[in-house]
């Protein structure tokens, strides 16, 4: 992929596609397997080729694809994250009286107000009974039309919204979906047994056919992904946070010449601290390395001499809050690559993994930007730390710089994505261990 347009037109379709962390694996799943790559489930036995390209998957929102190459000289990897803060459907959700309502709870850090008086969608996974067969089955939904909205309170009952207007996550959130009467459900599984009837004909007509009996959906704006300024120097979109370093990681791997042993994993639950079978706290990652080199010395003389690139969006200098970042230290959109420093670990950047990746954009042609928050502020993390001190692997954190993270809407540089995917091309093509 040598077009920059081209690149982001792919872009903001895979960010369109992808609004549940289930959508995005599966998005990934079917451009790596439109390029050869072969799939290996994790129950079964596997038998691994040299020059071999693969991938796996685990719980449908995490995966792992890897190019088979000489381990002696070190994997080069890339981390990223599948989930974006979101508000989930809780699993007695209706509140009806005139409306349809239904309760939700707010995944990860999620800025609440930009939520209101937005045409939102629900997407995710819905596990059912196929009453023909007996068995249980699963399947992806996404209405794709606006289903619901979240209506803000007007001026006139609320003088004071404009100078302090804080939300109650459980009383001010709850979407409304219809108004209510007799003829309509007030029961969500059977709207949601519906909609899988509507989209998969296969299963029949009749609502009865299914019983669903549970789920994880996501609201999502149905407003499309856009590359949006005078002069298109922006890409608005939710969610770049970080289905935009998955998709970049993805494009590089697919990309690269393949020579060299290559990694990309994107896990779930990066939001809420990773801390699950298949977030970057959990084993996926350290089973595969086990499968890849049972032999525990040649693995961790294979780790000592690779290098992770955990790829997560950095915090652009605001322009109206400049006040919220360090002088010396606020990156710009369109200026290249953040590397994110703290002293304090909450990145996993060194000195020794810095200076490799200043390299890396040196000779991919592409600028880089410096990321340390103000020291008397919190600063967020990533899966660098946690995956540097599962794995031993050399980490850094890096990410394109960002507006707006973890609203509804955020803003990237239309350039950003581009140079971050030529210098992660650059790192999967190194002939030689990336470790000094």
């Amino acid at each position: 992929m040598n077009n920059q347009d081209n690149f982001n037109d792919q872009l903001l379709a895979f960010l369109k596609a992808s609004p549940s962390p289930f959508h995005a694996v599966e998005q990934m799943a079917q451009r790596l397997d439109e390029a050869g790559f072969e799939y290996l489930p994790e129950q079964d036995n596997w038998s691994i080729e040299a020059g071999g390209r693969y991938y796996t998957t685990r719980n449908g929102s995490s995966l792992i694809a890897f190019t088979s190459g000489d381990f002696s000289q070190g994997i080069r990897m890339v981390g990223a994250h599948t989930d974006s803060p979101c508000l989930m459907v809780k699993p007695q959700p209706e509140k009806t009286k005139d409306y349809l309502q239904v309760g939700v709870e707010v995944y990860g850090g999620a800025l609440l107000n930009p939520w209101f008086d937005r045409d939102l969608s629900l997407a995710g996974r819905v596990i059912y009974r196929d009453k023909a067969s007996g068995e249980l089955k699963q399947s992806l939904l996404d209405f794709s039309r606006a289903i619901a909205t979240i209506p803000n309170l007007a001026i006139h009952l609320d003088r004071e919204a404009n100078k302090n207007r804080t939300v109650n996550p459980q009383t001010d959130i709850p979407p409304i979906l219809c108004t209510l009467h007799e003829q309509r459900s007030r029961d969500f599984r059977e709207l949601l047994a519906t909609e899988l009837l509507a989209q998969n004909p296969e299963l029949g007509v009749n609502p009865e056919a299914i019983s669903v009996l549970d789920y994880e959906l996501c609201f999502y704006d149905t407003q499309p992904p856009a590359i949006i300024g005078l002069h298109n120097d922006f890409i608005a979109s939710a969610r770049l946070d970080n289905l935009l370093s998955c998709f970049t990681g993805l494009q590089a791997l697919l990309s690269a010449d393949g020579s060299q042993a290559g990694l990309l994993v994107c896990t779930d639950h990066e939001e809420v601290g990773s801390a699950s079978a298949c977030g970057a706290q959990g084993p996926m990652l350290a089973s595969v390395l086990e499968r890849l080199m049972p032999d525990v010395g040649e693995r961790t003389r294979c780790i000592a001499r690779s290098l992770m690139v955990s790829a997560d969006n950095a915090h652009g200098i605001h322009p109206n809050f400049a006040s919220k970042h360090d002088a010396n230290h606020g990156p710009l959109l369109n200026a290249g690559p953040v590397i994110k420093i703290n002293a304090n670990q909450r990145y996993a950047t060194n000195s020794v993994t810095a200076a490799l990746f200043r390299d890396l954009c040196e000779q991919a042609d592409v600028p880089v930007q410096s990321f340390v928050t103000r020291t008397d502020l919190g600063c967020g993390s990533t899966i660098g730390p946690i995956t540097a001190s599962e794995i031993g692997v050399p980490t850094l954190d890096v990410g394109v710089p960002t507006f707006a993270m973890h609203s509804i809407r955020e803003l990237a540089g239309s350039d950003d994505a581009w140079s971050l995917f030529k210098v992660l091309r650059t790192l999967y093509e190194q002939p030689e261990a990336v470790c000094v």
